[in-house]
């Protein structure tokens, strides 16, 4: 209601609006693979956001672990002289251990010592801007790029998904890590104890659980899905694969908005992701048709705080309902 009053109030119809909004993903195949690769990435760093959240911390440098990913992942991509799928190999593995080892300082700092991941994690990330700065200005510098400074390309990118434009199996993995997570917290002793930690880190203690150690390697694995996250934009999308200074595009911010959301559910946080992406990439159409950016910006704006209201209103509803059915048996 508010967006639409808020485009009525600029003389725009918001019926008109909404209607180019879906014609640009669901028009033509293009739209929706636009929508898919844009989403992509913004499920890798959700997924990390949200394993963390689960523990009551708060990886606020997702963005920061996803650029040392690709750092990563550049250094091994033009530098190996290997075949192809070797080279893909070299670099999941070298982003997947660069995003963990990126985020080990904050995360024995937290465990061990009580420091504010919030901040750790935060301040790292300005440190992974200027590591990517550097490279795209000095060492693996693209001599050939005159308007964007930008690191040499990778030589080697994903497969693509036969019947598609520009989809690859980058698409596989979020869905795959959305799966396994979902399964590890149903099924898995580990899962129950994250749970716990999260819900009473002292309880936890108590029970036995070596809670520090738990807490740093759940830190180190969503480094890792961060930070392969960075491998997996890098290599799989259309057009990105240099680091230069708009690679990340706040998808830290957008999985951390989509991850909040989503409350822990990995299922729902998959379902968040596509529904921000097309947000995003509608938002972009909608530019190039007329719509000033700084209405598309308030727009998103608007609905996200809408979102996230009903979600916090949906919770408390959900926990007022229990502690009744509570006090009813009590009495």
């Amino acid at each position: 209601v508010l967006s639409a009053l808020l485009l009525a109030f600029t003389g725009r119809n918001p019926a008109w609006i909404l209607w180019q909004a879906l014609d640009a993903i669901f028009s033509q195949q293009r739209g929706i693979e636009g929508v898919v690769l844009r989403a992509i990435p913004i499920l890798m760093t959700a997924l990390a956001v949200a394993l963390s959240l689960r523990m009551r911390i708060w990886n606020i440098g997702s963005d920061g672990q996803f650029l040392v990913g690709a750092f990563a992942a550049v250094g091994v991509g033009i530098n190996l002289n290997a075949p192809g799928w070797l080279v893909l190999l070299a670099m999941a593995a070298a982003s997947t251990l660069a995003g963990a080892a990126w985020i080990l300082i904050p995360a024995l700092a937290r465990a061990y010592w009580g420091v504010n991941e919030i901040i750790t994690t935060l301040l790292s990330g300005f440190i992974a801007v200027q590591l990517c700065a550097w490279a795209a200005l000095g060492f693996w510098r693209d001599e050939g790029a005159w308007a964007i400074q930008s690191t040499e390309a990778i030589k080697d990118t994903l497969p693509k998904i036969p019947g598609t434009e520009s989809l690859t199996i980058a698409l596989l993995f979020p869905l795959v890590i959305a799966g396994a997570l979902w399964w590890v917290f149903r099924s898995t002793r580990a899962g129950y104890e994250i749970d716990m930690i999260g819900g009473n880190p002292k309880a936890a203690a108590f029970a036995g659980i070596n809670v520090p150690r738990r807490v740093v390697a759940v830190m180190l694995v969503t480094g890792a899905i961060a930070g392969l996250g960075g491998m997996i934009h890098l290599a799989g999308s259309p057009g990105a694969q240099q680091l230069n200074s708009g690679f990340s595009a706040q998808y830290g911010l957008s999985g951390f908005i989509v991850a909040a959301i989503a409350g822990g559910s990995f299922l729902g946080l998959v379902v968040g992701g596509f529904l921000i992406a097309g947000m995003f990439f509608s938002g972009l159409v909608l530019q190039t048709r007329g719509l000033s950016v700084y209405i598309v910006l308030a727009l998103y704006g608007i609905i996200l705080i809408g979102v996230a209201v009903g979600e916090m209103a949906a919770r408390y509803r959900l926990v007022r309902a229990e502690s009744e059915v509570v006090a009813r048996r009590s009495t």
